[in-house]
């Protein structure tokens, strides 16, 4: 009974440990709410437990299991998604899709 209970100490154990999430701050380019809602749909993948844009400082935080993903993954998904990170541009592509006020490199809709 007691090797029993020492075993299950080890196994919960090592689970809350797999289960640590790392915070990430990520500078994703944007100008709206629009934008907001599509970079935190993208970065919204496999292993992340939550994102947050901010539209004044343009910095995604981001929590996630290192597990399950890893951070150059999630900024892949936001460039695919069209928007630039600190680390990777969006392809011309993706971006060109974006609707017009969300094309922050010319950039449209910000505020004088």
């Amino acid at each position: 009974m007691k090797t029993l209970f020492i075993i299950i100490i080890i196994l919960v154990g090592s689970n809350i440990k797999a289960q640590q999430l790392v915070e990430a701050r990520i500078k994703v380019k944007g100008n709206c709410e629009e934008c907001k809602a599509r970079i935190e749909r993208a970065a919204d993948i496999s292993g992340v437990k939550s994102v947050s844009w901010d539209i004044n400082t343009k910095v995604a935080v981001v929590y996630y299991n290192p597990v399950k993903t890893q951070l150059q993954k999630i900024c892949v998904a936001i460039t695919q998604a069209g928007h630039d990170t600190d680390s990777l541009r969006a392809n011309a592509r993706a971006y060109k899709r974006l609707p017009d006020c969300c094309h922050y490199r010319e950039k449209s809709c910000e505020k004088p």
